[in-house]
């Protein structure tokens, strides 16, 4: 499991994450986080169960946000080819800022996973928030459905050749003076209209509280924290 945590959602969420993980991500199972942040020395101490472990990298500090999310595709890809094509056969990359409240387990696992989001699943394509400017490696003319880049995971190869293409449109966009709307998820949406994933989570596995019930959503599984964006992206 992949994190990216900047210093202030390091302290605003990374415990919060952790612990319910340790509760309900993969029971059973080996599991090792992934902790990327650009403060090593404020990673929380965690109690860990049996086969489980942190393993914490230092990364590169960024000024905007945006950037922290667009070059985390980078970071991914460069992990996977050091360290976790040697170690597992899984990986799921996640936001920090968000909170298990039950199983999310083994049946997750796919060759390529993407995860429905919460927001979009029920309404009409023409209202997916595609990247529309064709001077963007992200551009859509249109879509299936809308992923959200908040959880995406697989097979090690498959996460890896998902990181690495984005990047790739991430840098180009920039040669280009162009940003995707959506930063990353863009870039991820359109990698996934072209390389269809195996497996789509349900918006159950990455819920927002925000919503109002539906009766189709039984089970929440993972559910977003409380944002606090004026404060933690200034």
């Amino acid at each position: 499991l992949d994190l990216v945590c900047v210093f202030r959602y390091l302290d605003a969420y990374l415990k919060n994450f952790l612990t319910s993980a340790e509760k309900h991500f993969m029971p059973g199972l080996r599991v090792v986080y992934y902790v990327f942040t650009d403060s090593p020395e404020r990673v929380p101490e965690i109690q860990l169960g049996p086969q489980r472990s942190i393993v914490i990298m230092k990364v590169e500090k960024h000024r905007r946000w945006q950037d922290i999310s667009m070059m985390r595709m980078k970071t991914i890809a460069n992990v996977i080819e050091s360290h976790i094509r040697h170690q597992a056969q899984y990986v799921f990359c996640m936001d920090v800022d968000q909170i298990f409240v039950s199983r999310w387990g083994s049946e997750a696992l796919g060759e390529s996973v993407a995860q429905m989001h919460a927001f979009f699943y029920d309404r009409s394509r023409l209202s997916f928030t595609y990247d529309r400017n064709p001077k963007s490696m992200a551009y859509m003319e249109r879509g299936d459905l809308y992923y959200h880049a908040a959880i995406f995971g697989g097979t090690w190869e498959n996460v890896q050749r998902l990181a690495e293409s984005c990047y790739l449109g991430i840098m180009t966009d920039k040669q280009n003076q162009v940003e995707a709307l959506w930063h990353d998820e863009s870039h991820l949406n359109k990698y996934f209209w072209i390389m269809k994933p195996t497996k789509v989570l349900s918006p159950e596995y990455c819920w927002s509280e925000e919503i109002q019930n539906r009766s189709e959503m039984h089970f929440p599984r993972l559910i977003w924290a409380e944002k606090h964006y004026s404060e933690l992206r200034e």
